[in-house]
């Protein structure tokens, strides 16, 4: 029997040297979580991103060099990075600069689309920085002009589940009831930190969401319930190597951002150990 401790080695040596570093305190050996996942997934088609709120305290330039430090490519900008009232010349030279840094800006969010002039505005955005998704927490009473918006821009909207105390959306399944019916370029960024939290199957409730995943916000959390905080990836409950190759036989090829919500004041350690687990999950895969 692999012990914790031997499958953290097996791990750890599937993982590389460069990601070993980031891998210390996960709770579930690498040897329990593949007899739990089967056999081998394939090749993933997504690319790994992150999500801005993880850099909420610090400015723009520092979060593109804190994203390239960390190794990711793809960002989606919280308005702290992008201000929604920014002008189209204030849009156009943010852009300039993510692409400066060798990075791309794919999406915007988490935007508030509880309102009409919230709706319009999102889409007036989305579509001067040339994001390809919007990750929205609308109200059921906007679907109907979002829909309208959708059709008219050609810009995905992937409503972010936000778990306990999301009295609209707590999860996927919650969110798939009341949009089942409408164009498919509306579907989820599913956080599955929040589903856990909320008590349901993270890997379930991304089994629903099908052809309307259009994005993933992937962390790790201490407990499943309300008061479950945000850890580094590896060092919670999640089985992250079982999530991972769900999204690999689903053929997900959209992005997996990385929400760590743990040291908002100094992230970057944390942040490169979640990133590091991750890569170390599918390179082991």
């Amino acid at each position: 029997m692999i012990n914790k401790a031997q499958g953290r080695r097996q791990f750890l040596q599937l993982a590389g040297a460069g990601a070993a570093a980031s891998l210390a305190g996960s709770n579930i050996s690498l040897g329990q979580r593949r007899r739990s996942t089967g056999r081998r997934a394939g090749k993933p088609l997504f690319q790994l991103g992150l999500a801005s709120y993880t850099l909420k305290e610090f400015n723009l330039d520092e979060t593109l060099a804190m994203t390239k430090k960390v190794g990711l490519k793809y960002i989606c900008f919280k308005s702290f990075h992008l201000v929604m009232d920014s002008t189209p010349a204030q849009i156009e030279a943010t852009v300039a600069k993510v692409n400066e840094a060798g990075l791309t800006l794919y999406g915007g969010g988490v935007i508030g689309m509880k309102k009409e002039d919230q709706v319009h505005q999102a889409f007036d955005y989305a579509k001067a920085a040339g994001m390809k998704v919007i990750v929205a927490g609308p109200s059921p009473e906007m679907l109907t002009l979002i829909e309208k918006k959708v059709r008219q821009y050609d810009i995905k909207v992937a409503i972010h589940n936000h778990g306990p105390g999301d009295r609209f959306f707590p999860t996927p399944a919650v969110a798939l009831k009341q949009i089942k019916n409408l164009d498919k370029r509306i579907g989820m960024c599913h956080d599955i930190g929040h589903t856990k939290r909320y008590g349901s199957d993270p890997i379930a409730e991304t089994e629903l969401c099908a052809d309307r995943l259009h994005d993933v916000h992937i962390k790790d959390v201490s407990a499943a319930t309300k008061e479950g905080k945000g850890v580094e990836i590896g060092r919670g409950i999640i089985d992250i190597p079982r999530f991972i190759r769900t999204l690999v036989r689903m053929k997900y090829a959209g992005i997996v951002s990385l929400e760590y919500e743990k040291d908002a004041d100094d992230p970057l350690a944390g942040l490169a150990e979640s990133v590091g687990y991750v890569k170390g999950v599918i390179a082991a895969i």
